[in-house]
């Protein structure tokens, strides 16, 4: 038995005309349109391409945004990121969103969520509750204040988005949030008095008050027993969870399909989806093993090397095939297409910062476009018009009718097809 097995689904079509009839002994064309696994990555890039600067927000987009894009076109990288994903995840870092009271990111995240779900991608918001970029103004205020700000703010972004973003990271990184000593903020000091689970059930109630049929995800990037007794205890205190996040920034080497495999399978036990929300393979040096916040790592460059890309391409491959093999997972997002403006300047990026692809890129896509993937391929119908297709779970097309190929799906289904088709 293959260990994919799950991945796979088959079902038998019986093929109609536009007079309902059966099209019987017909050479017909199938071909897979996309994936029900989400195959993500980040879609920061696509913020100033396709939103441009806010100037309602701010003036400087740089200090805005962090920095101006500088690396490839929207044409090419538009290209490059189709070509592999279905599922973005897009930045609502509340510092930056609302950088001052009331003047928000909005219009210009959700002109770039719009053309994402335009080329039929379905769209992530990250994150709703965090202690890291956090906006400045919220410092000194009394703490049912922040409360009510934070209440506000995911009940007003949720609620805006709501049938265009419905997939949501509600809390990131909830274990360390009480303790977080790296840089002042005002979520911290709520979290060390309101308690973990609290402030948990904060971010998901609200979200699911603006947003009842959202996919609400708890986030961490500690993989340890502490991320464990969390889920424990907000599970128990009635929480309702609708998956879990895990993070893999591996820069400071890849971790090994044993280590991956013990970690899917403490947190599968929990019965819920499992999505690797942020995963990276570096292309150049690795990060030093004594770095404990990889934040701490800062040097002015870190380039991206023919030794390392090999190794990257290597390791991704590897990586990719034991989340995909675990029926438990339900999604993978990498965490960036280019080395440009990449997380703390690290080679991560499928592509160079000059839009060229890296042999990690071809590796992917070798999975993702070509085994993992049912190319347009002619099947003949029988005397009956039926025939069998066998494929990768997700969405299909025979002679341009749609169909599925679903876990616990249907097993026979009915297609008609247009006359152009028959013609």
């Amino acid at each position: 038995m293959s260990t994919l097995d799950h991945r796979y689904g088959e079902v038998t079509l019986t093929v109609l005309g536009p007079d309902r009839r059966p099209v019987a002994d017909r050479l017909l064309t199938v071909a897979q349109q996309r994936h029900a696994f989400a195959f993500g990555n980040i879609g920061f890039d696509f913020v100033p391409l396709v939103g441009g600067p806010d100037p309602e927000v701010i003036d400087d987009v740089e200090s805005f945004g962090g920095v101006i894009h500088r690396g490839p076109g929207l044409d090419v990288l538009a290209g490059l990121w189709t070509n592999l994903f279905n599922t973005a995840t897009l930045p609502f870092y509340w510092g930056r969103y609302e950088p001052l009271p009331g003047k928000t990111d909005a219009v210009r995240l959700e002109k770039v969520a719009r053309w994402f779900a335009d080329q039929g991608v379905t769209v992530k918001g990250h994150p709703l509750l965090w202690h890291t970029v956090q906006p400045s103004w919220l410092l000194g205020m009394e703490l049912d204040e922040v409360e009510r700000r934070v209440r506000d703010r995911i009940r007003e972004v949720v609620g805006r988005f709501a049938g265009l973003i419905d997939t949501w990271d509600a809390i990131n990184e909830a274990v360390i949030m009480p303790v977080f000593a790296n840089g002042e903020n005002a979520i911290t000091p709520l979290a060390r008095d309101r308690g973990r689970i609290a402030m948990v059930r904060m971010a998901f109630e609200e979200a699911r008050a603006a947003n009842p049929s959202a996919t609400l995800v708890l986030n961490d990037f500690d993989l340890s027993s502490a991320y464990e007794c969390l889920i424990e205890g907000v599970l128990e205190a009635g929480i309702e969870v609708d998956a879990i996040g895990l993070q893999t920034h591996m820069h400071q080497g890849y971790r090994g399909e044993d280590y991956t495999q013990g970690v899917l399978d403490r947190f599968a036990r929990f019965g819920l989806p499992l999505y690797m929300t942020e995963t990276s393979l570096v292309s150049g040096h690795l990060m030093p093993k004594e770095i404990v916040d990889l934040n701490d790592y800062q040097i002015s460059s870190w380039p991206s090397t023919p030794v390392g890309e090999a190794r990257q391409a290597y390791e991704i491959v590897r990586h990719y095939r034991t989340l995909v093999e675990h029926p438990a997972v339900q999604g993978i997002n990498y965490w960036g297409l280019t080395d440009e403006g990449a997380w703390l300047g690290a080679p991560i990026g499928l592509v160079r910062a000059d839009g060229s692809r890296k042999p990690s890129y071809d590796a992917l896509e070798s999975l993702i476009k070509d085994e993992w993937w049912l190319s347009p391929t002619e099947m003949r119908t029988d005397a009956d018009g039926k025939l069998t297709v066998r494929g990768f779970l997700g969405d299909y097309e025979i002679s341009g009718a749609p169909f599925s190929i679903s876990a616990g799906g249907p097993r026979h289904a009915e297609v008609t097809l247009q006359r152009s088709y028959l013609s």
